[in-house]
């Protein structure tokens, strides 16, 4: 793997030299894009928008528009705005992982110790197991200030990127009926069923078949061929009764 991110955990007065990788893989298909007329493939241009001529990578900026003129932004001007922030994770607090919103996650990365720092990382690593807490902090990556959760897995740090909280849209616009009684008996039965369908959470048994499904598509069509797809089957309760319906579910699962 490539680090992407190379700079240092501060914990007090201690400096953990790290590099960090990317801990997500992507599992979807690479899927061309393609003119249906004759399947070229169809390319994404920088266009200037006065001379309509392609701009080379070399020579594109980025600027910020104020009034009806653009303030052109340097690589250094990034790097000024922040400067501690662009290569250093300092840890302000320490938190218990599950009182963050799972909403404010974005996606996560593996912290690697370079040689000076193994020792100060197996501490950290070791501390965060012994209290089970998580450090909070922030820092900058790829031009963008970024909140963060440090915590254990696996005998390795991971660092998670999270939002902030301006950014997690507000729930008032959605309409939620909070005036609906539900009987006991209801409840009762929901709650039995919920108790049924209840385990020990292991990620491993949950697959991506949907991209799986698609791929055996594709190696069927480059054959020439078209798998024979299994006819959708929707599940469809004997009752249009709430109670009866939960009563039917539980009466399956135990089956």
């Amino acid at each position: 793997m490539r680090s992407i991110w190379n700079g240092t955990i501060t914990f007090g007065l201690v400096n953990i030299p790290i590099k960090l990788y990317s801990a997500i893989d992507n599992s979807s298909l690479d899927l061309d894009m393609l003119d249906g007329r004759d399947h070229s493939n169809i390319k994404y241009q920088k266009i200037n928008e006065k001379t309509r001529k392609e701009v080379p990578y070399e020579k594109i900026v980025k600027g910020y528009l104020i009034g009806d003129k653009y303030v052109i932004l340097e690589d250094q001007d990034f790097e000024d705005a922040s400067p501690e922030k662009n290569k250093t994770i300092e840890i302000e607090n320490f938190v218990k992982v599950a009182e963050i919103n799972p909403m404010l996650f974005e996606t996560s990365y593996y912290a690697e110790a370079t040689k000076q720092g193994k020792k100060a990382y197996a501490l950290l690593l070791k501390a965060l197991e012994k209290t089970k807490l998580a450090g909070f902090g922030s820092f900058v990556l790829r031009q963008k200030e970024a909140l963060c959760v440090i915590y254990p897995q696996n005998n390795v740090i991971v660092i998670s990127r999270i939002r902030f909280a301006q950014e997690i849209r507000k729930s008032t616009e959605i309409e939620v009926s909070t005036d609906i009684s539900i009987p006991k008996k209801e409840m009762d039965v929901a709650l039995a069923l919920i108790k049924q369908y209840t385990s020990d959470f292991d990620i491993e048994k949950y697959k991506d078949t949907y991209t799986a499904e698609l791929l055996k598509i594709i190696k069927a069509k480059a054959k020439g061929k078209r798998p024979t797809i299994k006819k959708l089957k929707p599940k469809k309760a004997k009752s249009d009764d709430l109670y009866d319906q939960l009563m039917e579910s539980l009466t399956k699962k135990g089956a």
